[in-house]
């Protein structure tokens, strides 16, 4: 399917629905989208899973679109920090659910939905309370806990350069979450600084395939 290039990061989210899972690239503010998440609290998309490495930091991107209410639930490895105040007081109020996931297992359950992978064991976890109600299985001698994919009905995800054919390059690392998460989501919608030509971005350090993406947006 063939990239389009939206006007605006306000066409590029228009048909986020209600209830959809959302994977948002970031690790706190490096490589988040901000222009798009900002766009989606406009569009009014709500009843909202979100999947990301933090529960958002202070009152911008993903906080503010927790404080619209529209979230209900995340899914992440951090979810408190010193800036945190936002999803903390939903969290206590008993206004949002939290799954709380190792940050390894976060990534590795999309790399797994973007791979096809019905399911996984891993290590990581066992005997917290992460792994309750969890099928284990001790394997050569050590207890792994089952893992599933966590598959997204949109990715929302920051890169610094795209080409006309979707290929994304990313700076440092901002480039974090965003490679798995394109992989593991239906439409997958990039936030980029410039956009060039076909062949500007030499092909051996292209790190995210235009395959993967649907939507650009220049921000």
């Amino acid at each position: 399917m063939k990239v389009r290039f939206p006007e605006s990061a306000d066409e590029a989210v228009a048909d986020v629905a209600d209830g959809s899972t959302v994977l948002v690239g970031g690790f706190g503010p490096a490589g988040m989208p901000y222009a798009l998440i900002d766009a989606l609290i406009r569009q009014g998309a709500t009843d909202l899973t979100i999947v990301n490495n933090n529960a958002g930091n202070a009152d911008t991107g993903l906080a503010a679109l927790l404080a619209e209410g529209r979230v209900r639930k995340v899914i992440c490895s951090f979810p408190r920090q010193h800036d945190s105040w936002v999803f903390d007081g939903l969290y206590r109020e008993g206004r949002i659910e939290l799954e709380l996931v190792p940050q390894g297992n976060l990534a590795e359950r999309m790399r797994a939905a973007g791979a096809g992978i019905g399911a996984f064991f891993c290590p990581t976890g066992v005997g917290t309370p992460l792994a309750e109600g969890k099928e284990t299985r001790e394997i050569d001698g050590r207890t792994y806990v089952l893992e599933y994919p966590i598959h997204g009905d949109v990715a929302l995800i920051g890169a610094h350069r795209a080409d006309r054919a979707g290929n994304l390059v990313y700076r440092k690392t901002a480039r974090n979450f965003g490679p798995v998460m394109a992989t593991a989501a239906d439409l997958v919608v990039a936030e980029v600084r410039e956009v060039v030509e076909i062949g500007a971005i030499d092909p051996e350090v292209v790190v995210t395939p235009g395959i993967f993406v649907d939507r650009v947006v220049v921000s």
